[in-house]
């Protein structure tokens, strides 16, 4: 294989194991959000449908704060199984392609060109130490004002990109405008 070639597959393979690491270290990175919701329900009934729904999900109320109509619940995320095996199977790949740049660009190397590979595993234990941590989500339940109308009530969330979608799904609230 020609000297061009070659240092250009090695170039590739370099940015594609960059590309590598920062996706790993992306997927435990923190991606907590605000959003305004609005319900058609009053305040009471919203809180208690709240409160079950957290329940549900393994959230406990670790604070509130009834003049500020405040509630801190937290919960320990879990890792996804599937996600840390994804990682690892993308990191095995990706040691597998550095191997075999190496093995092309070094022959006397061959012999230990693959332990890289074993070096693997360690994607999925940074993946699963990191992913399961404390998750908390703060909302905040206010009577609605005249500006919008059918609504009784605005919600302010503050958690996880996750747990907001799960919200929205199982209860009937509306993106505030």
């Amino acid at each position: 294989m020609g000297v061009p070639v070659l240092s250009s597959t090695v170039f590739l393979t370099v940015l594609m194991l960059i590309g590598l690491v920062f996706f790993i270290r992306a997927s435990v990175k923190d991606r907590t959000q605000v959003l305004l919701l609005t319900s058609e329900q009053p305040e009471a009934v919203l809180a208690n449908q709240l409160q079950q729904h957290f329940t549900q999900r393994a959230y406990r109320v670790a604070m509130g704060n009834g003049e500020a109509d405040q509630i801190t619940f937290e919960g320990i995320v879990r890792p996804s199984v599937f996600l840390a095996t994804f990682l690892v199977m993308l990191a095995i790949v990706g040691t597998l392609c550095l191997s075999l740049i190496l093995v092309m660009s070094f022959p006397s190397l061959s012999r230990v060109a693959f332990l890289p590979v074993i070096f693997s595993p360690l994607a999925g234990f940074f993946y699963w130490q990191k992913a399961k941590r404390p998750e908390k989500v703060v909302l905040k339940l206010e009577a609605a004002s005249n500006a919008l109308p059918n609504s009784q009530s605005l919600l302010t969330v503050i958690a996880h990109r996750d747990e907001l979608l799960a919200l929205q799904r199982a209860l009937p609230l509306k993106p505030a405008e």
